[in-house]
């Protein structure tokens, strides 16, 4: 399940974008799940640091939106982190429990609750830049992969983890220290994902929006002929389901993982299209 020409033999995987947010608060245990139990084939993070170090799943430099609290990232301990909710501003908050479910995720618990699942699941880490800790990001991401003892793949091939960056460097700094680990290089700009900046930084796949992919489709074609696959953000819709099928997209990320998975497995028939 390594970035490759895997959605040219069949349909593209699925990955649930910051897990099954659609249904649930992103970046939480609970979205993540869900995902699981929606037969999503690899789910995605963004990950920063916290002020003492720790990788925490958030998309955002700042709480504000997505938790109870307010403040900057990299700014507050994990423990003041975990002092606040994370589900409360979504809908789609599960009601049982104590609310463990959407409390703080760390990486470290996404990447366990990954590995330990009954099937195989790929983790695509993206790492948010410009940062307060640079190339640290990179570094504390592959220790922990390598704890787990998923930062040197037999192959890229056989790889549970691939990193992704809209940064060039981080990806050649992920590249040039853990060789066999497949790389998404992700981008707005055409230009930059069909030139020379992804084969510089030896980036095994190149990650373009839909809106950039539809305004380009030639990137699939152009990136297959440099031996790299197209993981394609965030695909939400059925027409757009089923332009990254006919266009030969190899992953595709999307908020709702088990709609696009029946999509896909039904020969999008157009069964429950939105």
């Amino acid at each position: 399940m390594e970035p490759g020409g895997e959605g040219l033999a069949g349909h593209p995987f699925v990955v649930a974008h910051r897990g099954a947010s659609a249904h649930r608060p992103e970046h939480t245990l609970a979205a993540y799940e869900l995902a699981l139990q929606e037969g999503a084939d690899g789910v995605e993070c963004d990950v920063r640091l916290t002020r003492d170090g720790h990788l925490v799943c958030m998309h955002d430099r700042r709480i504000d939106r997505t938790s109870s609290g307010s403040g900057v990232v990299s700014e507050m301990t994990l423990n003041e982190l975990r002092q606040f909710d994370y589900g409360s501003w979504h809908g789609g908050r599960p009601t049982d429990g104590d609310g463990a479910d959407t409390g703080l995720l760390t990486l470290e618990e996404l990447v366990m609750l990954v590995l330990d699942f009954k099937r195989p699941v790929k983790l695509f880490i993206e790492t948010k830049h410009p940062v307060r800790y640079g190339g640290l990001v990179e570094s504390k991401v592959l220790a922990l992969l390598h704890r787990f003892g998923i930062a040197a793949p037999a192959s890229a091939d056989l790889s549970r983890a691939v990193v992704m960056s809209f940064s060039a460097a981080a990806v050649w700094r992920i590249r040039r220290a853990a060789p066999m680990l497949p790389t998404v290089l992700l981008g707005e700009a055409s230009r930059f994902l069909g030139g020379g900046a992804a084969t510089t930084v030896g980036a095994t796949a190149v990650g373009p929006s839909i809106g950039t992919l539809r305004e380009h489709p030639e990137l699939v074609d152009r990136a297959a002929a440099q031996g790299r696959a197209l993981y394609c953000w965030t695909v939400d819709h059925y027409e757009d389901v089923r332009f990254c099928r006919d266009q030969g997209v190899a992953w595709l990320a999307t908020n709702h993982p088990g709609r696009t998975k029946d999509w896909l497995q039904n020969g999008l028939t157009g069964a429950g299209r939105d």
